[in-house]
């Protein structure tokens, strides 16, 4: 670590660089100093830290020194340029506040102190009132000690954040999960000399994702990925040359990568803004120089409601104070500001954008250049990007009835909140600039708007409605228990029967833009086959060519080249069954239909050296039955039997080729759509005892061996083809009545 960097957690600061008074603004961007830390008895000064815009509308963070005892604040900046001290630290519950301020669901400010008096660090909560509330007191006792970055809340409505190694107690880094109330939980300590000093962000796929300062495989750091339960992998390790010393949180870009910056590294050693797929896919946007055209040692990014990208760069510009910058997902890069004295130096936190359009942030230095030193204790500044005012909300997810807080402008009674067009029918006002809605029953997932008048403001991200249906364009042709596979964002729909004879078609559903397209037609047409996708092929494994004969034909699609395969074929020609692919080589085949009805066999294929295993049979024959992954269990339930449907429900323990039997459904069904998903299985549709179509939709938990009645699938259908895109489960086509006619339904569940 620099001696520059060390020195931010010193209160009592030494400042040694040289400002030089003027600054540079590039055209169609406005730069205006809103507050001048450290004129008045108690002042803020030494602002540090994450931005929150509060349901109030003013922009909330903390300062490292001022206030009583002169150990730091929180405080706010209105939109126009006044600020209001929130609390003051004193020692209690702590000192040295780094972190910024997160704004809690519950509307109260939390953060963290890295001292509290001689002690290793402080979790806090600040109310809107500006009492102060210790939640935990760090000690260094498997905890963690020192942290710099404050928490943030996951999904879960806990508070997840990281401890450092740098401050002098010979401690290991950390992530906590921390409840409002101050319960504290360990997920995970670094033991390979990595320094995390960033907040963590909670991406869309649920995970945590966040960056080290320094260890990894080069020393260089990396970035990695949490579970919610706690296990921890790399996603990229530094290299130097392509950024080390990451102390600035990632933020997740609406293209769904992440992005971030390196204070040191790349082709100068000044820093870098990168680009990283939750995969691991990693690039270079841009490689500061750290000089006046771009400036270097790079402190946090943003992504504005434009899709551009803003930072600050902490040294080099025209008076080497720093810069502000734009740059897009692609790396055009764009000088906005230089810094230098009264007009702020050294902005070392990120920007944030207020729900006017305009960005607003702090500098660590600069301001009335007669205090701190002599190098100004900071400002508080608004950068105006020509941006139109929107709403942000306070989350992007959750069920019909669930309460959603919306933050805007222009607010009032008459204001009228849509879900993806579906009025919301509760609302709260809270002020001008904040108001919750009720999520509406038939909201479906899409962006939310506020309309105040003539005025309507639309969300930056789409809400996400859970347990809920949804419906894509229509399969141009029609289909009945077709193959279905999802690669590379497309899905694709191959075979299945018309309502006469199996078809071969390849019909390709492109999931981003609800579109259709066609690929090449499978060899050998058949319906109700096994499925699966590996590596990204998808194999058709088995079904029936003639709807009264079955194969044993194993079909491979290669989207890349746009071909088909034969591979080695199964043992036991069959259809109507269900496939579960484990180790992401092999797929286990279970159950179905023969030369004998309603098999118990269940066969393994090796998609690497493609050969077959006949493995542990399951305890009930079954055919139109599921299949899914649960963590490291197969679980298969529901299904034919040679007396109608059953409710059946069993495990596969792989490493032990053994089944045991679960709790039983208590809908017996057999055809359902069906998928895993985020270790659940979900089950919707199907036949029942009745010979009827069904409408139920239900989940089982493995853990809890317990079912649960989920919303209805709108349209009742069995035997579709189903898959899992993008976290949802799509059900393609199908029959409402038992094979006379086939439909062209695509129907999407978001769980």
């Amino acid at each position: 670590m620099s001696t520059r960097h060390i020195a931010r957690f010193v209160l009592a600061v030494v400042f040694c660089l040289a400002l030089i008074a003027g600054a540079i603004s590039a055209q169609a961007q406005t730069y205006k100093v809103l507050y001048t830390f450290g004129n008045v008895s108690l002042d803020p000064i030494v602002p540090y830290g994450a931005i929150a815009q509060g349901r109030d509308g003013s922009l909330y963070t903390t300062s490292i020194g001022g206030g009583v005892g002169n150990v730091g604040t929180v405080f706010n900046v209105s939109p126009s340029g006044t600020m209001t001290l929130v609390f003051s630290f004193n020692y209690d519950p702590g000192n040295d506040p780094l972190s910024g301020v997160t704004l809690g669901s519950d509307g109260n400010y939390y953060g963290t102190t890295k001292l509290n008096g001689e002690g290793p660090g402080t979790a806090w909560q600040v109310t809107p009132t500006g009492t102060g509330t210790a939640l935990h007191y760090f000690g260094n006792s498997g905890d963690g000690a020192c942290p710099w970055a404050g928490p943030i809340e996951g999904t879960d409505g806990n508070y997840y954040g990281t401890t450092t190694t740098v401050c002098g107690f010979g401690s290991l880094s950390t992530i906590y999960k921390l409840t409002s109330t101050g319960t504290l939980t360990t997920l995970y300590t670094f033991t390979d000399g990595s320094n995390v000093t960033a907040a963590l962000i909670q991406a869309t796929d649920g995970n945590f994702y966040g960056v080290t300062e320094s260890g990894g495989a080069n020393g260089d750091g990396e970035i990695f990925k949490m579970t919610p339960s706690g296990a921890v992998t790399t996603v990229h390790s530094f290299a130097g040359s392509d950024g080390n010393q990451a102390y600035s949180a990632l933020i997740q870009g609406t293209d769904g990568n992440l992005y971030g910056v390196a204070y040191a590294g790349g082709t100068s050693n000044k820093g870098v803004v990168f680009k990283c797929s939750t995969t691991g896919t990693y690039s270079v946007l841009y490689n500061f120089t750290g000089s006046s055209t771009d400036g270097g040692a790079p402190s946090g990014l943003m992504q504005a409601s434009s899709g551009t990208l803003y930072g600050g760069a902490q040294i080099g510009g025209a008076s080497n104070a720093g810069t502000l910058y734009s740059i897009s997902t692609s790396g055009t890069f764009k000088l906005l500001y230089s810094f230098g004295g009264a007009n702020g130096a050294d902005p070392s936190s990120p920007l944030k954008q207020n729900t006017n359009g305009i960005l607003y942030g702090v500098t660590y230095q600069g301001g009335n250049t007669s205090l701190c030193g002599g190098s100004g204790c900071g400002v508080f500044y608004s950068l105006n990007i020509g941006a139109k005012p929107f709403i942000r909300l306070s989350s992007t997810s959750g069920k019909v009835g669930s309460q959603v807080g919306i933050f805007g402008q222009g607010f009032s009674s008459s204001s009228v909140v849509k879900f993806n067009g579906v009025q919301a029918t509760k609302t709260t006002l809270t002020g001008t600039t904040y108001l919750t809605a009720t999520v509406p029953t038939g909201a479906v997932d899409g962006y939310v708007t506020v309309t105040t008048g003539s005025t309507t403001l639309t969300s930056t991200k789409t809400f996400t409605v859970h347990n809920s249906w949804g419906q894509g364009a229509a399969i141009p042709v029609p289909v009945i228990c077709p193959a279905v596979g999802f690669i590379g964002g497309k899905i694709y729909v191959v075979g299945g029967g018309n309502g006469t004879v199996p078809v071969g078609n390849n019909q390709v559903y492109n999931t981003a833009n609800n579109t259709w397209s066609t690929a090449a037609a499978m060899p050998t047409p058949v319906g109700c086959a096994a499925y699966a996708v590996v590596a990204g092929i998808l194999y058709v494994i088995g079904g029936s060519p003639t709807n009264t004969t079955f194969t044993d034909t194993v079909q491979a699609y290669d989207p890349a080249t746009n071909t088909w395969s034969t591979k080695t074929p199964m043992p036991i020609a069959r259809g109507s069954i269900p496939a579960a692919v484990v180790d992401g080589k092999s797929i286990y085949v279970m159950g179905g239909n023969g030369t004998t009805l309603r098999l118990d066999n269940l066969e393994k294929y090796d998609t690497t050296t493609d050969t077959w295993t006949e493995e542990s049979p399951l305890l009930v024959g079954r055919s139109e039955t599921t299949g899914g992954l649960l963590g490291t269990t197969i679980v298969s339930s529901d299904g034919d039997t040679n007396s109608g449907p059953t409710g059946d429900t069993e495990a596969y323990d792989v490493s032990t080729n053994t089944w045991s039997e679960l709790t039983a459904d208590p809908t017996a069904r057999g055809g359902p759509c069906f998928a895993a998903i985020s270790g659940q299985l979900y089950l919707a549709g199907g036949n029942n005892p009745g010979g009827g179509v069904i409408s139920l939709t239900e989940s089982f938990n493995l853990n809890a061996d317990k079912w649960t009645t989920l919303l209805s699938i709108p349209n009742a259908v069995e035997w579709s083809g189903s898959t899992v895109a993008n976290g949802q489960l799509y059900c393609f086509g199908g029959t409402p009545n038992n094979g006379t006619t086939a439909d062209n339904y695509v129907q999407i569940y978001q769980p």
